[in-house]
């Protein structure tokens, strides 16, 4: 079996940090579940310390540095690797889904934020954010904006969304807004940048009716999945938690419109949007 693939450390903060922990971690002779014992986490969450697919709190980084007798190393470089552009409790997730192969999305409320226009993200971000500076929101869908840069071409991301028909229909920034983001949606399905599906009303009761999921795979690191609510969210390594919920997306994909009946409803109701704003 292949060793894990060589991390290049001047590539980002998080990626230096993860190569220095995994070369200190095998100078000890210690395997990740062994580390991961110390830290009471699971070796996993090593593992993706080590792929730099999540970042090192200051806690634990206090604890490596106590096992590894490292001084203050992980301590002190920790803050740097956390800075972000990102609201705190999608930080983590944002900077894994940039090293994600694979993202499998359910949606059900919003369009996704890889998959938003910049007037469609404006709109969200001031419904959040109701007396911000427009300098405020400039800031947010700008960094929104670098998101979707994952789905330039080239790619090797597999993007496959799962859009509940509310996040179709729920008018947000109006409707010539409405009706540009569907039709950036479909025009990422039709140049094959990402999977769409749309679970139709008529589907009923579903597996995810309680919320939203994200599933990230990676090459070097197990899976992550994030959950998100109201101003918090929660990334999960848990190996049981993970596949518990890639059934549950198994399940939302099964019961949702294939991808070209799914073009079809995003083309109708985008242009449903464009002739009642210029009838």
């Amino acid at each position: 079996m292949p060793g894990p693939k060589d991390l290049d450390p001047s590539s980002s903060p998080r990626a230096m940090i993860g190569a220095e922990l995994r070369h200190a971690r095998e100078r000890k002779g210690l395997s990740q579940e062994q580390l991961g014992q110390v830290l009471f986490v699971s070796g996993s969450f090593i593992g993706q310390l080590e792929a730099g697919t999540r970042r090192m709190q200051p806690e634990y980084a206090r604890m490596l540095d106590e096992a590894l007798d490292t001084g203050d190393f992980f301590a002190r470089n920790c803050v740097a690797a956390a800075k972000s552009k990102y609201p705190e409790h999608f930080a983590e997730a944002a900077e894994s889904e940039a090293q994600a192969t694979g993202i499998r999305e359910y949606a059900p409320l919003l369009i996704p934020g890889l998959l938003q226009t910049p007037a469609y993200a404006r709109a969200v971000f001031r419904a959040y954010h109701p007396t911000e500076p427009e300098r405020k929101l400039d800031d947010l869908v700008s960094a929104r904006m670098e998101r979707a840069a994952l789905l330039d071409d080239p790619t090797d991301l597999v993007l496959w969304i799962v859009m509940d028909e509310a996040a179709l229909r729920r008018v947000t920034g109006g409707r010539a807004v409405m009706a540009e983001a569907l039709r950036h949606v479909a025009d990422a399905a039709r140049r094959h940048r990402a999977i769409v599906q749309v679970l139709p009303f008529e589907a009923g009761a579903h597996t995810a009716m309680e919320g939203s999921i994200k599933l990230m795979d990676f090459v070097d690191a197990p899976p992550l999945v994030y959950f998100e609510g109201v101003g918090t969210g929660r990334l999960e390594d848990d190996p049981s938690t993970v596949r518990r919920h890639q059934r549950t997306f198994e399940l939302l994909a099964a019961c949702a419109l294939p991808p070209a009946n799914s073009l079809v409803l995003l083309d109708a109701v985008a242009q449903d949007y464009a002739h009642e704003e210029h009838p």
